[in-house]
């Protein structure tokens, strides 16, 4: 029942999320931002090697247009990726989207495996008692993602998956539709949290 409301609450708010209709961008003419701008933090093919930028190769267009404009509305607060879409125009964050998301993402390896099996209960089956559902509910089993509402997982970062798991947890990102992520996010322990960013970074 708690999967059903959750998804449902996903729907209902898929306007949160930009309209698939509207995200057109040219990849090719990303090229060149890629170059002289991203590449630094997160390579050029978005699967960034430093475990602090995240991998966004393979994210679907909608999202990665989404973070962009909260980026630069300041509806998602980061000091850096705010200084970098400043001059960024709408076309360019579609442009931007359009080439990150036709990149293949680099699987990754979970480090502690403990930790890990741990995680995939939790991804699997939501942490019982404490009303947390089911990861995989809406970033699918093995963590492809649900366009356009749910970004991909599968093989991010463990460290950056905790960081903006623990973000949604104090509020101080709150550029998620209906509150869902924070309002998951505030019923997981720390050690929750850890073991499901250790088994997400295995995931493939």
């Amino acid at each position: 029942m708690k999967i059903v409301v959750y998804l449902v609450a996903a729907l209902a708010t898929a306007s949160a999320y930009a309209n698939p209709t509207t995200v057109k961008g040219n990849p090719k003419a990303a090229e060149s931002i890629v170059t002289k701008v991203c590449v630094a933090c997160h390579a050029a093919d978005g699967n960034s090697p430093t475990a602090a930028n995240p991998k966004i190769a393979g994210l679907n267009a909608e999202y990665i247009n989404k973070q962009l404009n909260n980026f630069k509305s300041g509806e998602r607060k980061n000091p850096v990726m705010a200084g970098i879409v400043k001059d960024l125009s709408t076309q360019d964050m579609l442009n931007l989207a359009a080439y990150f998301s036709a990149q293949q993402p680099k699987p990754g390896t979970s480090k502690d495996m403990e930790l890990a099996q741990l995680g995939q209960k939790i991804y699997q089956g939501g942490v019982q008692g404490a009303g947390v559902p089911a990861c995989a509910s809406c970033h699918g089993p093995q963590g492809q993602g649900i366009p356009v509402q749910f970004p991909r997982l599968a093989g991010q970062h463990s460290a950056y998956i905790y960081t903006q798991l623990n973000n949604f947890r104090l509020g101080t990102r709150a550029n998620d539709g209906a509150k869902m992520m924070r309002t998951i996010a505030v019923k997981m322990t720390d050690g929750d949290m850890k073991a499901v960013a250790a088994y997400i970074q295995g995931l493939r």
